[in-house]
């Protein structure tokens, strides 16, 4: 039975309260503040007659993987003050869409990119927040740049102005077995020592991003200090990712 927009809104703001509590006790656990893990609602496929919903409910960022899709909500719900962050790969040729109107990007993974990107900002007059993408687990089938290659990438970033580099985003490998997801997580928190160490001065390398909604708990034990969460709080998807995305698992 379709939820009507009031049942709607409950359901998200319970959700979300939930992940909230979920992530607090994981940093407290720890010993972290809680308000050190920044909640980023991931809204992939779910339609703008939803996130306008979502957005009454106090979802006030949201990340999205395709251009086009983000494009397109970001038009219809202009009248929102929506924070938009592309968490997916982008093509070169669609960086003059997420010039105009993102407020940041997850998905940095080559140079090419970021001087298209940061041309194209100059001529909206504009900056974005831009975090560098790291393929911690080796997956053939995941963006990123190899852990080996972060440093002498990063050198290269101070030519680019437009783009204020804040820190490191990954996707951990996709398993059941704990140690082999905290694998992923520990090498970013190594990547990101050592960039604090090596990497020109005027580069930021103090966020994480890291963790779903089926690992962000053991995100935020290792350091994260932005999860992104779908599913936990918009419900399932009604097909799997390989439909929407092909080549995703």
């Amino acid at each position: 039975m379709e939820l009507n927009e009031e049942q709607q809104l409950n359901q998200i703001k319970t959700n979300l309260e939930t992940v909230k509590k979920r992530i607090a006790e994981t940093c407290i656990k720890m010993g972290r503040e809680p308000s050190s893990v920044r909640l980023l609602p991931v809204t992939k496929t779910v339609p703008a007659e939803r996130l306008r919903i979502a957005h009454a409910a106090g979802c006030h960022e949201m990340g999205e993987n395709k251009i086009q899709e983000a494009r397109e909500k970001s038009e219809v719900l202009s009248d929102l003050n929506i924070k938009w962050s592309i968490i997916g790969h982008l093509q070169t040729n669609k960086a003059r869409y997420l010039a105009r109107f993102a407020n940041e990007f997850q998905a940095l993974d080559s140079l090419k990119l970021a001087g298209e990107l940061d041309k194209r900002l100059q001529k909206e007059g504009r900056a974005i927040d831009v975090y560098v993408q790291v393929n911690s687990s080796g997956e053939t089938s995941k963006f990123g740049l190899a852990p080996d290659d972060v440093r002498d990438f990063v050198m290269q970033l101070p030519n680019y102005s437009s783009l204020r580099i804040k820190g490191l985003m990954t996707l951990a490998i996709f398993s059941t077995e704990h140690d082999r997801v905290r694998a992923c997580f520990v090498r970013m928190r190594e990547i990101q020592a050592m960039l604090r160490q090596e990497a020109p001065a005027e580069l930021l390398f103090d966020e994480l991003s890291m963790g779903m909604s089926g690992d962000y708990e053991l995100a935020s034990e290792e350091g994260a200090t932005v999860v992104r969460v779908g599913q936990a709080i918009f419900g399932k998807r009604p097909l799997p990712d390989s439909h929407y995305w092909p080549g995703v698992g």
